[in-house]
């Protein structure tokens, strides 16, 4: 099964590709109108990182920002980092 991995929580996605580039694009389509109530901004990350599972230029985005944002987190907050899975030479962030 297909899944994306946030830290330490996986969160399953559909199995078949045509399934995964429609919810994608979905959530990005519906992310570009959130000033509309009920859907929002937050739909285009999320959407995008379902696209990435297929895709190897979003999937390239996804991991340097990732690996950005976990650095940044290690150097400012080494215990957040730690509950979200980030690690320094192999051992948690903040201990």
């Amino acid at each position: 099964m297909a899944h994306i991995r946030f830290g330490r929580h996986k969160v399953g996605l559909p199995k078949r590709r045509l399934h995964r580039r429609i919810v994608g694009g979905a959530l990005v389509a519906g992310g570009l109108v959130g000033f509309l109530p009920i859907v929002g901004f937050w739909m285009v990350p999320v959407g995008l990182i379902v696209l990435s599972h297929d895709s190897a230029p979003i999937r390239r985005f996804r991991r340097k920002s990732t690996v950005g944002v976990g650095s940044w987190l290690k150097r400012r907050y080494p215990g957040v980092a730690s509950k979200f899975g980030f690690t320094v030479n192999g051992k948690p962030a903040g201990g």
